[in-house]
């Protein structure tokens, strides 16, 4: 964590650079731009109307739901690595730019997804064991209690902590703060868990905005 605060204020525009780089390629809508591509006109307008691969697998092609997921992820990933190779440490405000990028794109308004792919390619290229325990997490989650949400809602709180246990406070700290983000970003979903009215991976739509990644 130490060195993390040491070149965040001994190289400030070299993190801010960094973060920008990092938005800019968080910020590419694959969804968006994969369902058009298709012929399947607007992602908005479909579903949820979120542009991440759980509302594109609305539109009945896995293949392009897959695409999106590995697109979104790899956006994350790529910011991190690209970054590091200039600069080691520059790849946690890149994976943080790539993750506000997802949730918040200028192209659209500021309306983005709700981040749960970029976050674990973020994780992927900052602590791959980490990025394994999200694994886990979110399919045990998701095979026990068929909730897309919930599992990623569990998943970005296992990864901090694990980061934590590795001995990386740094990226700890890094993962926590878009886990609170990405918790914000699902807050719809938070309110339908508890009410009981969110939908199941599997099963029927109960409300027109339901589970986005």
């Amino acid at each position: 964590m130490a060195a993390l605060l040491e070149f965040l204020s001994s190289n400030p525009l070299s993190a801010l650079v960094a973060a920008a780089f990092g938005y800019l390629l968080g910020s590419v809508p694959f969804g968006l731009l994969l369902t058009k591509s298709a012929g399947l006109g607007d992602i908005r307008a479909i579903g949820s109307g979120n542009i991440g691969a759980t509302n594109v697998l609305r539109t009945g092609r896995k293949g392009l739901a897959a695409a999106t997921l590995f697109a979104d992820a790899l956006k994350g990933t790529a910011a991190v690595l690209i970054a590091s190779h200039f600069v080691p440490l520059a790849g946690i405000p890149a994976g943080i730019g790539a993750f506000l990028g997802h949730l918040f794109p200028v192209w659209l308004s500021f309306k983005g997804g709700k981040g749960v792919a970029t976050y674990l390619g973020v994780t992927i290229a900052l602590m791959f064991k980490a990025a394994l325990v999200f694994a886990a997490v979110w399919l045990s989650v998701a095979f026990l209690l068929r909730y897309s949400s919930l599992a990623a809602l569990c998943a970005t709180l296992a990864v901090p902590i694990a980061c934590a246990l590795f001995g990386r406070t740094d990226i700890a700290f890094a993962m926590a703060v878009l886990g609170a983000l990405s918790w914000y970003a699902h807050r719809a979903n938070i309110s339908r868990l508890l009410q009981g009215t969110e939908s199941r991976i599997g099963g029927k739509s109960k409300t027109p905005a339901t589970e986005g990644s």
